[in-house]
């Protein structure tokens, strides 16, 4: 019939389940005539209910509002803005972008991954923490790992914390041992653990007046292939393949100790 249209739309849905991540097709069938009113639409799917505790796990765990204190540490961004490092927002795209590739975020992510494999390993957990303890280049990068991890902790016993970490312990690993607990995927959990990084290095650029909202919004989207690529990445790593090669981040956070006006701790 003349002015008739019907179609088909085909939504591909991903989803976070306890054993890996699942794509499911949605297919919509719809169809319309000038004289019938709206499309009629309708919806077929299935989504997993075993996905819904990891994932709300992974978006409390990680959102801003969970009281591990990250919004007062700059990773040493505010000295590189003090010293002219990182002057705009596509300059702090490149800054996150080499951090997440082969920097601190990219070791932090190795770490995560081994504490997530050995979270029940009581001696080997142990030995990550005092690894991840060591690679902190400066007191404020040991403060800001250390202090996060220890409330990240701290706030876990709300969800039946099953592990017993270390004293002294990194965040990543605190995440990673718990998450593996949990029986998060792997990769996911890396992925909304670096997603949450950037999102707060974001945050803290917004706040020293290198991008707008807006402007951080386009840039969290740019740097999702590093971050989705960095967490395969360390999915499949070992302790062998830590290293970094941000030397200037690394200064930048050691002589953020002596900056005399600052916003945040690191």
């Amino acid at each position: 019939m003349p002015g008739t249209t019907t179609g088909t739309i085909i939504t591909t849905v991903t989803i976070i389940t306890t054993t890996g991540i699942t794509t499911t097709g949605i297919t919509t069938t719809a169809s319309a005539t000038p004289s019938a009113g709206p499309p009629a639409i309708r919806t077929t799917g299935t989504i997993m209910p075993e996905a819904v505790p990891g994932l709300l796990a992974l978006m409390a765990w990680l959102s801003p509002g969970f009281p591990v204190g990250s919004f007062s540490y700059s990773h040493g961004l505010e000295r590189a803005v003090e010293d002219g490092q990182v002057r705009g927002g596509e300059e702090l795209r490149e800054w996150l972008a080499a951090l997440l590739v082969h920097g601190s975020a990219w070791n932090d992510a190795v770490l995560f991954a081994e504490a997530w494999r050995n979270g029940h390993a009581g001696k080997a957990l142990d030995e990550i923490a005092e690894l991840g303890i060591a690679l902190a280049g400066s007191a404020e990068r040991l403060l800001e790992s250390q202090a996060q991890g220890g409330a990240f902790n701290a706030a876990m016993r709300d969800w039946g914390g099953r592990i017993e970490l270390p004293a002294e312990c990194p965040y990543c690993v605190a995440v990673g041992a718990h998450a593996g607990a949990a029986g998060i995927p792997l990769e996911a959990a890396l992925a909304a653990f670096l997603q949450a990084f950037v999102g707060n290095q974001l945050q803290a650029g917004i706040r020293l007046g290198l991008a707008g909202q807006s402007e951080a919004v386009r840039l969290l989207a740019g740097l999702e292939p590093q971050v989705t690529a960095t967490a395969a990445r360390a999915a499949r790593s070992d302790l062998g393949d830590i290293g970094s090669g941000t030397l200037i981040a690394e200064i930048a956070a050691m002589r953020h100790e002596t900056q005399y006006s600052r916003l945040f701790r690191t």
